[in-house]
């Protein structure tokens, strides 16, 4: 039987996915946060497209264990969800231009998919169109945060990784095994 080894390379990946993780518990902004940019680069990263899927999602059950569950979270896991797709698309194609889009792609979907769960799940709106209009004009003041933490987030955990691969060639993997 095959012994299977833990590469240097999926450490390396998995220890910044962990970091990226821990700052959801030190004061932030609201929706200031890492999780769309570990979805993305899970994506682009993961060998098993499954581990890609649930890296965002374990690591947002146990963060969100600690600072609480609400109605709409199944909105915000599909968010998320989402944003992998989205990270799919830079498997094999990693530059600058198409990591900031996925990002702001993904930024976009997770504002149109959680405000819709807010709206349908919390009943802080009524259940009318414009209600749904409502929650997401009273959701813009918390789209900056988003785009910017996740272009910040994002381009920190790619920029590490391309760096990283730069100075130590054992990390020169295209995909990590997971």
């Amino acid at each position: 039987m095959k012994e299977k080894t833990i590469s240097t390379n999926f450490l390396f990946v998995a220890g910044l996915i962990v970091l990226a993780a821990a700052t959801r518990f030190i004061p932030h902004p609201p929706n200031f946060a890492p999780i769309a940019g570990v979805a993305l680069f899970g994506a682009a990263y993961f060998k098993n497209k499954w581990a890609a899927f649930v890296l965002p999602a374990v690591v947002m059950l146990v963060t969100d264990a600690v600072l609480g569950f609400h109605s709409a979270l199944p909105f915000v896991y599909l968010g998320f969800g989402l944003i992998v797709a989205i990270g799919f698309l830079l498997r094999g194609k990693i530059s600058v231009g198409r990591v900031a889009g996925a990002s702001l792609a993904g930024s976009g979907v997770f504002f149109v998919v959680s405000n819709f769960g807010v709206w349908i799940a919390t009943g802080y709106y009524p259940l009318t169109f414009e209600g749904l209009l409502t929650c997401y004009a009273m959701a813009i003041p918390f789209l900056h945060n988003t785009v910017v933490g996740d272009l910040v987030y994002t381009g920190a955990l790619f920029g590490a990784y391309e760096l990283a691969k730069a100075k130590a060639p054992q990390l020169r993997l295209q995909r990590v095994e997971s």
